[in-house]
Order: C-alpha cells, then sequence, then structure tokens
C-alpha cells in the first residue's frame, strides 16, 4: 500500500460515538482494514458524544496511532446522535460522506457497496438491514411507526434506524446551511436529493453493550420527524375539529327531538359523559400535538448552539490512500 498526501479526501467516514469503549478497539481492527481495501483516500472522524466511560481516553489513543487519517471531535455534553452527526459533516472534507455507528452492528465491510452506488450517480444511499438482529419487538416497532411516519412525511425510508448511509457532497453542503435544532439526518438528505436508492446491507448483534434507543426514544424521535417534515397532524385535527362539532350539532338536535318525543331519559346523560370525556381526550391530545410545533419554534428562536465542541483533535496532515 502505497500513502500519498492529498488535502482532501475522496471518503469521509462519520461515527458518532456515546459509551461504546467495550467495542471500540474491535471497530478500529474492522474498519481501517475495510477503507484500506478500498483503495481510496479516506479519512475518518469520530465525534464523542459526551462518553461517560473510557470512550474519549480510547478514541484519543487510536488518534495518536491513526493522526495521518483520523480526527476526533470532543463534545462538552450529550448532545444526541443527530447533532454528533451534523458536526462530523461540517468538519467532512470528501466528496463522499458515509456515516456509522460504532456499536459494529453494520459491517464497515459493507462501505465499499455504497461507494459504488454513489458513483454509479445516486446522490444519496439509504440502507435496510437485512436478517435484523434486533428483538421482535423492536423490529415491529419500528416497522410499525416507520409506516406511519412514510404516510404522514411522504419521506421514503425503508429501514429508517439503519445509520449506514452515504451521502454526496451537494447533499452534505446543503445540509450543512440548515440550522435547525431537531432534524433527522437521513430524511433531511432525502428532501435534498434528485437521486436517491436504498440497498440491503447485513446486520450484526451488537459487539458489546446496549443499544441507546429505548422505546421511548424510538417513539420520540418519530415525533421530531413527522413535526418537523409535515404539518398534516394539524390538518387532521383541523378537519376534525370540524367533523366533530358538525356530529355534536346533529347530536345535540337528536337530543331535543327525542327529549320531546320519548321525554326525559337518564341513560341518556352516561351517553353524555362518554362523548364528553371522549372529546376531552381528543383535545388533550391535541393540544400536545400543537405544543410538539410550539416548543420546535421556541427551541429555534433562541437561537441557541446545537453543540458545543470541546477539544478537537486533527493535523495537518493529508489523509492516507
Amino acid at each position: 500500500m502505497t500513502t500519498q498526501q492529498h488535502t482532501k479526501p475522496e471518503l469521509s467516514v462519520v461515527i458518532p460515538v456515546y459509551n461504546e469503549e467495550a467495542g471500540l478497539d474491535a471497530l478500529f481492527e474492522r474498519l481501517y482494514p475495510a477503507l484500506d481495501a478500498l483503495q481510496t483516500s479516506y479519512e475518518v472522524i469520530f465525534i464523542n458524544d459526551g462518553s461517560r466511560d473510557r470512550s474519549p481516553d480510547l478514541l484519543a489513543a487510536q488518534y495518536q496511532r491513526r493522526a495521518d487519517v483520523m480526527r476526533v471531535i470532543l463534545f462538552n455534553g450529550n448532545y444526541g446522535q443527530h447533532m454528533a452527526i451534523l458536526a462530523g459533516f461540517e468538519h467532512a472534507r470528501g466528496d463522499v460522506v458515509v456515516t456509522l455507528d460504532a456499536d459494529l452492528q453494520n459491517p464497515p465491510e459493507e462501505i465499499g457497496r455504497l461507494l459504488d452506488e454513489v458513483h454509479a450517480g445516486h446522490d444519496y444511499v439509504g440502507t435496510i438491514r437485512r436478517n435484523r438482529q434486533d428483538a421482535w419487538f423492536r423490529r415491529k416497532a419500528s416497522k410499525a411507526m416507520n409506516n406511519l411516519r412514510e404516510h404522514i412525511t411522504h419521506i421514503r425510508m425503508t429501514d429508517q434506524g439503519c445509520m449506514l448511509r452515504a451521502y454526496n457532497r451537494n447533499i452534505v453542503d446543503t445540509i450543512n446551511q440548515c440550522r435547525e435544532i431537531n432534524t433527522f439526518i437521513p430524511a433531511l438528505a432525502y428532501t435534498f436529493s434528485s437521486n436517491p436508492t436504498e440497498i440491503e446491507v447485513g446486520h450484526e448483534e451488537r459487539f458489546a453493550g446496549e443499544s441507546k434507543y429505548s422505546l421511548y426514544s424510538l417513539i420520540r424521535l418519530n415525533f421530531d420527524l413527522v413535526t418537523g417534515f409535515s404539518v398534516l397532524p394539524l390538518q387532521v385535527f383541523s378537519l376534525l375539529g370540524m367533523l366533530l362539532a358538525i356530529g355534536s350539532a346533529a347530536l345535540f338536535i337528536l337530543l331535543v327531538v327525542r327529549r320531546f318525543v320519548l321525554g326525559a331519559e337518564v341513560q341518556g346523560v352516561f351517553t353524555l359523559f362518554a362523548i364528553t370525556f371522549f372529546l376531552m381526550g381528543m383535545l388533550l391530545f391535541g393540544i400536545g400535538l400543537l405544543g410538539e410545533y410550539v416548543g420546535r419554534i421556541y427551541q429555534q428562536v433562541r437561537a441557541r448552539p446545537r453543540y458545543v465542541v470541546q477539544a478537537l483533535l486533527q493535523s495537518g496532515e493529508g489523509p492516507r490512500c
């Protein structure tokens, strides 16, 4: 393998890290040989997202060994996976940027296949996990939420949970111009893409540790997706409000007619109670949904930094080829 100096690599690999000390060494052992086999210039950008274990120390030690191709961004706290990816995008120099989780569930050896799709003319390459190794409930919940999200936002992602994806330079530059506080990178890229595609990739069990996404996190992610890319839920509730108003007026007329025809009916009170509680539940849900949109506006207008970089480990040398 020859070594050349370049100011700009062809490939940038962006890897968020959060409490992954148990699996980082295994990732290093598989990642670099997989990238060397591509016979192209590359750089690897690790973003430590406020890990509370020894992940920052392991990243710093690895940087000392591979400073020629590696950079490390250290956040001062935990800002979330997508903020970490955005930081990686802002520092990436490659013509193609690939995102990869640090848990080795998506094999680094698959990166070459994504690179081939970009070279074939696709500006965004999504992935579908083949033979997912997650629990049955997690797979079903993820599929149900994905279907619901797709019908609302019209953003087609067969497998939204797989972060092994490739983006060409134009998509990355466009994403870097966005200043959204809450966003979902693959969905945002899809809206800017002119020729997206998806391919199947392998999926393995986590090398170590547990998933950082709980059921609540998945629900929270889909709320962000829906409110960040569509106002359809608000429109649905507006339509529902009109239908309920019409239904309430019809029910009132019916009760008045029954009162004069049949006289007083005690059981009708319980029906009214049931209808009232139903409408109260719908009202509270609608207020909560509206609060999601208002909350996003509130976070956006404060214009606070999306993340704070505590330190940046990088050298002045070019990438390794």
